[in-house]
């Protein structure tokens, strides 16, 4: 029988180490989360929220992502304001300064300038949540359990001859039994000599419009024709009445400080005049906030998780690109119960295996 370890550091305040410290606290296992900036900073803080059960099937993700649709059900019933909601989400087409819409559907009658495609999901098979609000959410209600959240810069990994011994942050000290790094693509800055592959980042900016007309719950997903060339941008109307818009990539290089990642420039005007081109009602609104993050992936598009080999006591958790929210809790889950037991039973790690 493993027993569960006394002392947990979870490294990165973000969806993975947020929803595996909650798991750890309903073990009675309660972890320390660090964090350099606050919670949800970076990409857990600033994406989509966008919830699909089917859209990672015949991949190696399609369990993770199955078991974990199921659980952003559940997590609504138990963390209060988390903005899950089923949506209906379409495929439409767009174009600059034209209007493609024929006659769309009684209910899709505020997509009046691009022209709707076909159905992609119904409120059974997608959804969303509110990204930051989840997370903090699932951070508060380890906190009740006793965990506990602690600012500072993590510098260093202590290591023993073959396990982790804890880390140094702020030039402190901070013992532990069994550490998680879960820092997205700022990973890399701990696992480096201990032979995972280093994880990326993949920039993207989105914009949050307020409309004065409610939007009702129907994701888009479009294809769009401007003075880029083509785009795919996305739009999910969220339950407080905001809109959230994404869709223009960058590529500029990973800051050593999450809190120095800033928008492009042009990258909001850009958004602004595209999600005008969706719909009038979305047409001259001044973003009420403009955003960039850097979403973590590796080469093959698969997240890492497990022990690290050769280093005991020592997990990784992350690159999991665009479903980081919504295979974050089941990942928290399967990544809770590996720490605490030495094996993940209600998901199979095996495809994410850290090598």
């Amino acid at each position: 029988m493993t027993i569960a370890p006394e002392r947990v550091v979870i490294l990165g305040a973000g969806i993975i180490g947020a929803a595996t410290a909650y798991y750890l606290s309903l073990r009675g296992v309660p972890a320390t989360v660090v964090e350099r900036v606050e919670p949800a900073c970076a990409a857990s803080g600033k994406a989509g929220g966008f919830l699909a059960l089917d859209w990672c099937d015949d991949s190696p993700m399609e369990a993770l992502a199955r078991k974990s649709f199921a659980l952003h059900r559940e997590l609504a019933t138990l963390i209060p304001n988390t903005g899950y909601r089923p949506l209906t989400t379409l495929m439409v087409n767009a174009a600059a300064g034209q209007v493609l819409a024929g006659e769309p559907p009684e209910s899709m009658l505020w997509l009046d300038r691009c022209q709707v495609r076909g159905l992609l999901g119904t409120p059974e098979t997608t959804a969303q949540v509110h990204p930051a609000r989840l997370t903090r959410g699932l951070l508060d209600a380890a906190g009740v359990r006793g965990a506990r959240l602690m600012r500072g810069t993590v510098e260093s990994l202590i290591l023993g001859e073959d396990r982790v011994r804890g880390v140094r942050v702020d030039s402190r000290e901070l013992l532990a039994d069994a550490v998680l790094i879960s820092m997205g693509p700022w990973s890399s800055q701990l696992t480096d000599g201990l032979g995972p592959t280093p994880v990326g980042g993949l920039k993207g900016t989105s914009i949050l419009l307020r409309p004065d007309q409610p939007v009702p719950p129907q994701a888009l997903f479009a294809e769009y024709r401007g003075a880029m060339g083509s785009l795919s941008p996305e739009v999910f109307p969220r339950p407080d009445g905001e809109v959230y818009v994404c869709g223009v990539p960058e590529h500029d290089d990973l800051p050593e400080d999450p809190s120095r990642v800033q928008p492009g420039d042009g990258s909001a005007a850009l958004l602004r005049d595209l999600a005008g081109d969706l719909a009038t009602g979305l047409g001259g609104l001044t973003p009420t906030t403009v955003q960039a993050c850097y979403r973590p992936i590796y080469p093959d598009g698969l997240p890492r998780m497990g022990a690290v080999p050769g280093m005991q006591g020592l997990y990784l958790g992350t690159g999991h690109n665009c479903w980081g929210i919504l295979n974050g809790p089941a990942s928290g889950l399967a990544l809770a119960e590996l720490i605490a037991t030495g094996k993940s039973s209600s998901v199979d790690l095996r495809p994410f295996a850290v090598r």
